[in-house]
């Protein structure tokens, strides 16, 4: 009677032999440091967020007045929102247009196309201080080298970060210099493409403008949904450059919404109203995306699925 038990004890034996923990001490540091700086904190906030919660001093309970105030009275709110929406709209499509040209222009067979790669992606990892350093130079109003060279073509001087008209175009280009990282996700998505496909289409008469619409970007279009998506939300969090650069001015032109809420918690010191401001932009974020993979369905196309399976 005991012999069908065997099988079971050793299978629980097995799973506390020695060496079985391993996999999990790989992962433990992961798992604290998620836990400890993410989860953590991003419970905390909305905790927080239903208190009036000074920086010193000690917190009262509010409820939801809070995100009452914000969506019903809080001018600045509105305004950095809409600024927000304007930057996205134009950094979203400019950043994955030049990201894909780039990863086109790589995907070519080339001298050197190793360099070449590295070249284009090493902007993305240099610090946004140093970064908005360089391009504040370049970007100057009296001695830029934008402007000087711009003069060269008999085009008179701008005031690129001065100017309410010029300065969110210039956040703009001044964060297309760190495409690297979509490039290269876009660079991936390139060389999984059977190259026959090409061959074929042009055998068929085909030029390379048809084959980039009928075949590069359908087959791209998964890789092309992901950076769409993380661009996305990339747009909402910037604060580095437009802190740096302009300060949000000229005439709060460029004062994103994560910057007002920057300055909500650690210049005026009210973290429990930054908290709330904080989660309506997640929830902000969740439901761009979340419209983003309801209408995806009408331009991704999947090699694998099957039009018309129901199963």
């Amino acid at each position: 009677m005991t012999r069908p038990l065997a099988a079971p004890a050793r299978r629980l034996s097995s799973r506390f032999r020695p060496g079985a923990a391993t996999p999990y001490l790989f992962i433990a540091p992961w798992v604290f440091g998620f836990v400890a700086f993410t989860l953590g904190p991003l419970l905390f906030s909305l905790y927080i967020s239903f208190f009036d919660w000074p920086l010193v001093g000690k917190p009262e309970f509010t409820g939801l007045s809070n995100y009452v105030t914000i969506l019903t009275d809080d001018t600045d709110f509105t305004r950095s929102f809409w600024v927000t929406m304007k930057f996205a709209a134009m950094f979203v499509p400019s950043n994955l247009i030049v990201a894909l040209l780039l990863a086109m222009l790589l995907n070519q067979p080339m001298f050197a196309s190793g360099f070449f790669r590295a070249a284009f992606y090493m902007p993305s990892i240099i610090s946004g201080v140093a970064l908005v350093t360089i391009w504040s130079w370049l970007l100057s109003h009296e001695y830029g080298v934008i402007n000087y060279m711009l003069s060269l073509l008999g085009i008179g001087q701008i005031n690129w970060l001065g100017n309410p008209n010029w300065a969110p175009v210039s956040i703009v280009l001044v964060s297309l210099w760190s495409v690297g990282a979509t490039m290269l996700i876009f660079l991936a998505g390139l060389k999984s493409i059977s190259k026959e496909l090409y061959e074929a289409a042009s055998l068929s008469g085909v030029g390379k403008i048809g084959q980039f619409f009928l075949i590069t970007l359908p087959l791209l279009s998964p890789v092309l949904l992901f950076n769409l998506v993380t661009t996305v939300i990339a747009a909402f969090q910037q604060l580095t450059l437009a802190l740096l650069l302009t300060g949000g001015g000229p005439i709060k032109s460029t004062y994103m919404l994560a910057m007002y809420i920057y300055d909500t918690a650690f210049k005026y010191q009210d973290m429990g109203y930054a908290a709330a401001m904080s989660w309506l932009m997640l929830l902000l974020i969740i439901a761009l995306t979340l419209a983003i993979f309801k209408f995806s369905s009408m331009w991704v196309f999947y090699e694998t699925e099957v039009k018309g399976d129901k199963r």
